[in-house]
């Protein structure tokens, strides 16, 4: 018996989901004529307009073009000299960025270990045993990930607690929200959700990710203390990450903030996420296969398999040394993408 029709690399990454229709309308739209470059034009003032109204609060936002520069741009507004960044040891910007953060802004990260890519505040504590020794790069912030490399998700309580012990000695705290959207729409609490999850709790900054909800290449920064947002335009120049035709990013956030379209979006993606688990868990031994919390399912799989089925639909490994790779949904991610994908599975581990 062969194998059915491939779902391609529809379970690879919400980074290789295409952009969503209304994204690619409203890019359309925008261009048409000439506008000013730079953000001087309708659609940027919008777009910020649209994220003052998303925080319930005035907050300064750039946009920018990737998540990577999000992040540097973010970090490089809230350090000050010889200070370094506090992050889990599975963060973006800790394992997949190159070293960006550390190369661009000369700025020492200090990895924690995490579960779950989850960092407490234990270890924050002990971290920060470097405050007032001349000897170590001073702690000047804490960077989370919500939702983390791993699918899980902070409570607003964990923020909160991690926020109240960074600011008790001097940090300032950063949110790497590139999928901040799943973490909203899993909590269930709509727009009320993000605002406890960042504004109440304290946050300074966020990185909120778009690329990743059906954006086309639109990252934002978002500074919530506008005390350290006054060097951020100056900065976004410097890190590369001011666009020239800005409007073509803001006419994609327009897109996706009007009418809550990016929590839809998540959420259809973390919905996609559980029937995937559903799917798939029972053609997996016992215990193969977490129940996801956003969009992403991390099974256990024989190496032999996990091959054999990466060559007919790509994935990507995730811990290597446990066997365990990621399957992860997207807003456009279909049920018969998911019955193709089981059907997948069934045929190769003879089930």
């Amino acid at each position: 018996m062969s194998m059915p029709p491939s779902p391609a690399c529809a379970f690879a990454s919400d980074n290789a989901a295409g952009a969503h229709p209304l994204v690619l309308e409203a890019l359309v739209e925008a261009n048409h004529g000439h506008a000013l470059a730079y953000g001087e034009d309708r659609w940027t003032k919008r777009c910020e307009a649209l994220f003052d109204e998303l925080f319930g609060q005035p907050v300064t936002t750039l946009l920018a073009v990737n998540g990577t520069g999000a992040n540097v741009l973010a970090l490089a507004g809230l350090l000050n000299q010889a200070e370094a960044v506090l992050c889990s040891d599975w963060s973006h910007i800790n394992v997949d960025e190159t070293g960006a953060p550390e190369r661009v802004l000369g700025a020492k990260l200090i990895p924690l270990r995490s579960v779950a890519g989850r960092v407490s505040v234990a270890e924050v504590e002990r971290a920060c045993g470097a405050l007032g020794n001349p000897h170590h790069a001073q702690p000047g912030v804490l960077s989370l990930t919500q939702s983390t490399e791993w699918g899980t998700c902070y409570s607003v309580d964990d923020i909160g607690a991690l926020v109240e012990a960074a600011h008790a000695r001097g940090l300032r705290v950063h949110l790497d929200g590139a999928r901040i959207a799943n973490a909203v729409a899993a909590l269930g609490h709509g727009v009320g959700g993000l605002r406890e999850m960042v504004v109440e709790t304290g946050v300074d900054a966020i990185s909120f990710g778009g690329t990743k909800n059906g954006l086309f290449g639109a990252e934002a920064v978002i500074f919530l203390n506008l005390d350290l947002a006054a060097r951020g335009q100056y900065l976004r120049k410097q890190v590369n990450q001011l666009a020239s035709k800005m409007r073509f990013i803001s006419a994609q956030f327009c897109a996706a903030l009007e009418d809550g379209r990016w929590l839809d979006w998540a959420g259809h993606a973390n919905a996609m996420a559980s029937e995937l688990h559903r799917a798939t868990a029972p053609l997996l031994p016992e215990g193969a296969i977490g129940s996801p919390e956003v969009n992403s399912v991390f099974p256990v799989l024989p190496s032999e398999a996990a091959a054999t089925l990466r060559d007919w639909c790509f994935f990507w490994d995730w811990d290597t040394t446990a066997d365990q790779y990621r399957w992860m949904t997207a807003w456009d991610t279909s049920p018969d993408d998911i019955s193709r994908f089981a059907a997948g599975v069934a045929h190769v581990l003879g089930r």
